[in-house]
């Protein structure tokens, strides 16, 4: 048994220093103590207070490191995170818009032939609109299948959106008095919303400006109808063009029963009615986000309408000849093949007289 006097036994940890043995007091540890103590002058001046309370000591060498790395990954992270936002809201793909063509051609009945005129009623009879459905119900969808890439109830979105603008753009009376554009320009994509403004608001014959591309109207104050509806018959096809597009080419022809307007609202008994007939075939694209937004873009657009002088800008609005009238020396205006940019340049077909009404 070891006396108060004897080291310990060996491996007997209490006892003395042999606690504090593993702690070293390097020159680090003394200059980090936040308590310092006073000298022995000090302590007989003071011996309520035995040490003193040192300022904190500025940060040095790896923590300062620590800190700045800690700070970059934080900008860094927001920074991921505000671009992947961005990417988000930026929609995808539409960074160049798509532009409509578009070809309007006026339809003369040439020398003196005169456009028949009566009831509207008989001349449907006798003309080859007589069996077309009358209004909406002449813009049939064809069946619906599905594709490589849509399902058939994307099919059905689409050709459901298309119908719906050749509705709008053919039998809205609206729309084809010229009083507004609107219930057109929400179906189509906004990336041609520039180009159907500028279009409706200052019409061109180039190609990419014609008012009567998008949309049937007539000049007011020079045309109106004369009852019966609009003959509608028609086609409409569907077909994949890329993974992430579908296509709608839609072919039909619009009857429609015309008089001349009269500013006063009086009209001679008996003044007869004409038909005037306008084909459109339009080229109609979807891509996943016009069928999920309700849009399309409207790639390509042909026209063809009569009876029309070929004087008429057709790109404009449409100025039906009525009854008794004659096209006369009709004849497309000169064109100047040395202008560049095209300009108004005129074109112009031949009415054939089978498309007329018999007598």
């Amino acid at each position: 048994m070891a006396g108060p006097g004897d080291p310990p036994p060996r491996g007997f940890s209490g006892g003395g220093d042999d606690e504090y043995r593993s702690t070293v007091f390097d020159e680090s540890f003394v200059r980090a103590a936040r308590l310092q103590e006073f000298s022995a002058r000090e302590r007989l001046a003071d011996c309520e207070h035995p040490v003193r309370t040192l300022p904190p000591r500025p940060l040095r060498g790896k923590p300062w490191r620590g800190l700045v790395l800690a700070v970059l990954i934080v900008f860094a992270f927001g920074a991921v995170v505000y671009a992947g936002i961005r990417t988000q809201q930026q929609p995808v793909g539409r960074s160049v818009p798509r532009v409509m063509s578009s070809t309007v051609v006026p339809l003369s009945p040439g020398g003196e032939s005169r456009v028949p005129g009566g009831r509207p009623a008989r001349l449907l009879e006798r003309s080859p609109a007589a069996e077309f459905y009358t209004g909406a119900a002449g813009v049939t969808l064809p069946p619906v299948r599905s594709t490589a890439h849509f399902a058939d109830s994307q099919v059905l979105a689409a050709l459901a959106v298309a119908k719906e603008y050749v509705v709008e753009s053919s039998l809205n009376p609206e729309v084809l008095s010229g009083e507004t554009a609107r219930p057109v320009r929400i179906l189509i994509d906004p990336g041609q919303h520039a180009q159907f403004d500028r279009s409706i608001e200052r019409p061109a014959a180039d190609g990419r400006h014609a008012a009567t591309g998008w949309l049937v109207r007539f000049a007011p104050g020079h045309t109106e109808f004369a009852g019966e509806g609009v003959r509608v018959r028609g086609t409409m096809e569907v077909r994949e063009t890329e993974a992430d597009a579908l296509e709608i080419v839609t072919d039909h022809v619009f009857v429609y029963a015309v008089r001349p307007a009269r500013a006063d609202g009086a009209r001679p008994d008996g003044e007869a009615a004409s038909l005037f007939t306008v084909r459109r075939e339009l080229r109609l694209r979807f891509d996943r986000e016009d069928l999920r937004d309700q849009h399309l873009t409207v790639e390509r657009s042909e026209v063809r309408a009569g009876p029309m002088s070929c004087a008429a800008r057709a790109h404009d609005v449409l100025r039906p000849l009525t009854a008794g009238q004659t096209a006369g020396a009709d004849h497309p205006a000169g064109t100047d093949p040395y202008v560049r940019d095209g300009g108004d340049s005129p074109v112009c077909g031949t009415l054939d007289p089978n498309s007329l009404p018999r007598p």
